[in-house]
């Protein structure tokens, strides 16, 4: 959400940052609902004071004896009367006109972000490790996960397409990728949370998946949309609330499912786990003062990262063009694992910085401290930041296909032994 007084300001600079964004210019819409807003706001209010002045005036004038400025003054407020409530509903109209105008533009690049319309353009920053070297060629994870309990024809039969239905030895590792992050991230300082999956508009308005992409979005009979990620739940714990300085920053930290359509992805990822319709995740999430922001979202990326390094997984980061980011993002980096089997990195992790943008549609504030460093009566917009620490289908992809055995095994990564009950290898069914 912008503040339309950043508009007014320069709103030059504001259309050039959505071209950058891939957006159409728009301010010159906006300046002219927010002119026509703020002139029928002015007329109700110079109406309503008028009203108020001819009420106190009428009963001067009948202690006065004078009956005809008191009828007058009367004829008056009862056309005041009669017309103030169209003026307010149109005012209020031109306002929610602009509201929804603004709420549906996304969130303007910060500086350093590259111009480029799609991942073409994003900047590759460093890598970590090196592709194993195979003696034989590696396959995909879909071709020898069958044998390993990754059951996509019982999903299928079950729920559709996009969906894997998990058996034995192979629901025991993805139990054990998810205990093992959670355990990662507290250790990073990220609180454990148990956030409800379902969650109401005003939830899913704030974090920015509403009105854009209700496509996106699962819905539920009684109105609620199941959450596409565990940032919606975590990041609306602070909405319409004032936070004290010392609150911050707030660091959360949750394994749950998620829940997407896919809208618009025919024909992308079919095959595997790559793309679901349900699928569990690790998610950061972080509540900072303005000033705390940048360092946080290093931070949170180096968490993310960590889990990579620990299953000794290559990866590369990259920072994402303006035109890759998220709707709601001012600065993305993406970590994308080496998949030997499709011989390519992909993405598994995106850590976005969204500055103050999520905190206007939710409402949430804190106050600063002052020059005496005593809080301050005047309250700021707080920063929000989220991301994947990491998905646990995609981590389960990277570990089948980067420690795949010719024999159709898995070796299981050492950092998982404690969380896999003894298990250290995958083996195929006879």
């Amino acid at each position: 959400m912008h503040d339309i007084r950043l508009v007014r300001d320069n709103p030059e600079a504001f259309d050039a940052a959505l071209v950058k964004r891939g957006a159409a210019p728009a301010s010159a819409s906006l300046l002219a609902l927010d002119e026509d807003r703020r002139a029928l706001q002015t007329r109700a209010q110079e109406g309503q004071n008028r009203r108020n002045e001819a009420s106190k005036a009428i009963g001067k004038a009948m202690g006065q004896g004078d009956s005809a400025t008191a009828d007058a003054l009367k004829a008056e407020v009862a056309t005041l009367k009669e017309t103030l409530p169209a003026l307010e509903v149109e005012a209020k109209e031109k306002s929610d006109a602009l509201d929804a105008m603004l709420a549906a533009l996304p969130n303007l690049a910060a500086d350093g972000v590259p111009d480029g319309a799609d991942e073409e353009s994003n900047v590759e920053i460093a890598r970590w490790g090196t592709p194993r070297a195979f003696d034989f060629e590696p396959k995909e994870h879909a071709d020898f996960g069958p044998a390993l309990g990754l059951d996509f024809e019982t999903a299928a039969a079950i729920s559709g397409a996009r969906f894997t239905f998990m058996r034995g030895q192979m629901a025991r590792l993805n139990r054990a990728l998810g205990a093992f992050m959670l355990d990662m991230q507290g250790a990073a300082g990220f609180v454990e949370c148990n956030p409800p999956l379902l969650v109401r508009d005003e939830a899913a308005f704030g974090t920015g998946q509403l009105p854009k992409f209700e496509e996106d979005l699962f819905r539920t009979t009684d109105g609620r949309w199941l959450i596409p990620t565990a940032e919606v739940s975590l990041t609306n714990a602070v909405r319409e609330q004032i936070l004290s300085h010392d609150q911050l920053p707030m660091k959360l930290t949750a394994l749950t499912p998620c829940f997407r359509s896919e809208a618009g992805s025919a024909g992308r990822d079919t095959r595997g786990l790559i793309r679901q319709h349900q699928f569990e995740k690790v998610e950061l999430v972080a509540i900072t003062a303005p000033d705390q922001s940048e360092q946080m979202h290093e931070d949170m990326t180096r968490a993310a990262e960590a889990v990579l390094e620990a299953l000794e997984l290559p990866y590369r980061k990259m920072l994402l063009c303006a035109g890759d980011m998220g709707f709601s993002a001012r600065k993305t980096y993406d970590l994308e694992v080496w998949l030997p089997g499709q011989n390519a990195y992909r993405e598994i992790s995106s850590i976005s910085n969204c500055g103050d943008f999520q905190a206007r549609r939710m409402k949430a504030r804190f106050k600063p401290l002052d020059e005496n460093g005593k809080p301050s009566k005047k309250t700021e917009f707080v920063h929000t930041l989220n991301g994947s620490g990491l998905a646990v289908g995609r981590t389960l992809v990277a570990i089948l296909e980067n420690y795949q055995e010719q024999d159709g095994s898995v070796t299981i990564p050492k950092a998982l032994h404690p969380y896999t009950g003894g298990l250290t290898k995958l083996e195929p069914a006879n």
